[in-house]
């Protein structure tokens, strides 16, 4: 019978060890939660807030005031922008468009509402793709991937097409 020596097995267990370590902490590990379809923010008093009605979210559009005078906010208090060009109800904004310029959407079911001081008409359509994309005064509005925190207006004047939606 071969016995095996105290120097040779002792790394084998550290070997074995730190697998089954590794393996355990992976398990408790969470999933990563998939990405949102709109900028993340701290919270403000400028945010728009979720608040179940019925079943379904409703989302307050508010009035945020910054460096680009009075503007929309939309979920987290993140500036709201319109395009130069777009039509009432209608986007051409598509493609590589949005990978800059994600649409303010809701899901069926969610509703959308005016906070404080915004005195247009907020009302929604069917973006090309399927999705249900917010308009303010038949405005499509759109968040910038530019813009990092609430209150930021990086997109203001971006390729001379892009501002502020204005309450």
């Amino acid at each position: 019978m071969s016995t095996i020596s105290s120097s040779t097995f002792r790394p084998a267990i550290l070997l074995v060890g730190a697998i089954v370590l590794a393996a355990c902490s992976t398990a408790a590990s969470p999933s990563p939660s998939p990405t949102a379809t709109a900028p993340e923010a701290t919270a403000t008093a400028a945010e728009a807030t979720a608040t179940p009605t019925e079943g379904a979210a409703a989302y307050t559009v508010n009035v945020a005031t910054g460096a680009a005078g009075d503007y929309l906010a939309g979920e987290g208090g993140m500036t709201l922008y319109v395009k130069q060009g777009d039509s009432t109800a209608a986007t051409n904004c598509t493609g590589a468009c949005l990978d800059s310029w994600p649409p303010f959407t809701v899901e069926s079911g969610e509703q959308v509402a005016a906070g404080a001081g915004v005195s247009g008409t907020l009302a929604t359509f069917a973006r090309p793709e399927g999705t249900t994309q917010v308009t303010y005064n038949g405005q499509p509005l759109y968040y910038f991937t530019g813009d990092a925190a609430a209150g930021d207006t990086n997109g203001q004047g971006l390729a001379g097409v892009w501002s502020v939606a204005a309450p």
